[in-house]
């Protein structure tokens, strides 16, 4: 079986972050986000990974995820031809690369409590053509919605319907034999001129073909927005295994590490700093006189002077330097925040703000 994780699109919820930085790069606990992605196919036995890239971006990924070595699996890239039209059409443009075998196809924004292992386990044992992983959403408009019939079998998959059949929400974790390609060359685009998965699968469920589901349990986060995001680094966190949390770095006489903390090399966290956990620090980075709340994953060469800092994600290269408090926030590549007291006129606020911004004065 091989895998293919989707890893393109334009991510424009999370502007200004994306107009620098891929969104499947952004850091969760401490590691890209797709790493985690990763960690979990491979943990399922699948080591044939492709991850589907926009144009221009396969060796920035590459120099993130290398050939695959560090899991003992073979990583390949792929370059997403014909622009966007929806997430099915990512499938299809790996075709040549997944023809002739059973697939894995995961949303690469898509974090999950657990391992997929039952799940690829079930689609193995029980022959199945096709499998879904659903999970209990309180606004099941934003996704592919599965419609059950009477019995309780699938009948389709609306794809962001206005009033869904259920609370279900399809996740973006699919499992797919090769008739995928015959489905993709009889559903047309949509309204929205995109290829839908949601057609795939209803198509799979009319063909009679064999398609199963699993809930998951737990919890599962799309993090398409800056607050999912900031929430998915809190899920990770309090998931990440005792051995960790390593510290690696200086921890000067008088200051306090509380909880399970990973402390990078070459960091120093002076006196007078307290940090609680769960948190992951980067390496080179300087803690000083400051608090780091528990949820907050912090990049490499980060400056943290005289602030407190909680549930949040601090980008590598980052400066914060101010006496406001800093909650649910995410600091991106080398941002800058200090003090507005410390500059004149003391009263007003200076500000470099880029497009789609958010600014909480």
């Amino acid at each position: 079986m091989k895998a293919l994780i989707a890893a393109g699109g334009h991510a424009t919820r999370l502007r200004p972050i994306t107009w620098t930085t891929n969104k499947h790069l952004i850091p969760l606990a401490g590691k890209p986000m797709l790493w985690h992605v990763i960690d979990k196919i491979v943990a399922a036995g699948i080591t044939d990974i492709i991850i589907n890239v926009n144009p221009g971006e396969v060796e920035s990924m590459r120099t993130v995820f290398g050939d695959g070595s560090i899991w003992n699996a073979s990583i390949s890239y792929l370059e997403q031809t014909g622009g966007a039209k929806g997430v099915a059409h990512v499938v299809a443009n790996a075709e040549s690369q997944l023809r002739g075998h059973k697939f894995l196809f995961f949303l690469g924004d898509n974090i999950i409590l657990g391992s997929i292992n039952t799940f690829v386990d079930r689609f193995t044992n029980e022959g199945l053509d096709c499998m879904l992983a659903f999970s209990h959403v309180k606004d099941p408009q934003r996704f592919g919605v599965p419609e059950f019939n009477a019995d309780g079998t699938l009948k389709r998959i609306l794809e962001k319907p206005c009033e869904p059949p259920s609370s279900f929400a399809v996740t973006g974790i699919y499992l797919y034999n090769e008739d995928y390609f015959d489905a993709f060359s009889q559903i047309n685009p949509s309204s929205r001129g995109e290829y839908e998965i949601s057609d795939i699968n209803t198509w799979y469920i009319e063909q009679g073909k064999k398609v199963g589901w699993e809930e998951i349990t737990g919890w599962w986060k799309d993090t398409g927005t800056p607050d999912a995001l900031v929430e998915g680094n809190a899920l990770v966190l309090d998931c990440l295994a005792t051995d960790q949390f390593v510290i690696e770095g200086t921890i000067e006489e008088g200051a306090q590490i509380q909880g399970e903390v990973s402390i990078g090399k070459g960091t120093r966290v002076t006196a007078d700093s307290l940090v609680r956990g769960p948190v992951t620090i980067g390496e080179n980075c300087l803690i000083s006189a400051s608090y780091i709340g528990p949820y907050t994953s912090i990049g490499n060469d980060v400056k943290v002077i005289n602030s407190e800092l909680e549930h949040s994600v601090v980008f590598s290269g980052a400066t914060i330097d101010t006496t406001e408090r800093i909650c649910n926030s995410l600091i991106g590549l080398n941002a800058t925040l200090v003090d507005a007291r410390r500059t004149h006129p003391k009263t007003a606020h200076r500000l470099i703000v880029g497009d789609n911004s958010f600014v909480e004065l």
